[in-house]
């Protein structure tokens, strides 16, 4: 085993030297390369339609304003789908301190309801919008125990 270690050094640098001399000897070869001129500059430039081309188009025009290049989208929409009613409601609550914020975030998280708060001049809103219109009227009740003023409404969108 001492031998294989002792004759395996001097083996692995004469093999490193015969790479590096093979490689040393292709890179700085003096054979002439064919492909050695530089690359020339083509003047001719690959023309699209010229009549559906969007830059002539605006070219040609006399509007005066800069108009954005955009590419068009065409869409297909299938509007033939059934369109069922579903009656949504509305819990609104006005939120008058911190306090009263938390007492009606564990009551939501008890009756697993999510909401939507928002905060503007007048106050801070939470909005429920549901289907289940006694499980928001049994949400009033219990949140009148906290004196935290609470309404049901019927839902519409704004279209």
């Amino acid at each position: 085993m001492q031998k294989l270690i002792k004759w395996l050094a001097p083996i692995v640098a004469i093999g490193v030297a015969i790479f590096l001399t093979y490689f040393l000897i292709s890179i700085n070869s003096q054979t002439a390369l064919l492909d050695n001129e530089p690359l020339r500059f083509q003047d001719k430039v690959k023309q699209a339609n010229v009549e559906k081309s969007w830059l002539n188009h605006f070219s040609k025009s006399k509007q005066l304003a800069y108009s954005y290049p955009v590419n068009e989208i065409y869409l297909k929409m299938d509007l033939d789908e059934k369109i069922t009613k579903t009656i949504t409601y509305k819990l609104s609550v006005n939120i008058q301190d911190p306090y009263q914020l938390f007492c009606l975030k564990e009551e939501l998280a008890r009756y697993k309801l999510k909401y939507f708060l928002k905060k503007d001049k007048l106050g801070v809103y939470l909005l429920i919008y549901s289907q289940n219109v006694n499980k928001l009227n049994n949400l009033v009740k219990v949140l009148k125990d906290y004196k935290i003023k609470a309404q049901v409404e019927l839902y519409k969108e704004d279209y």
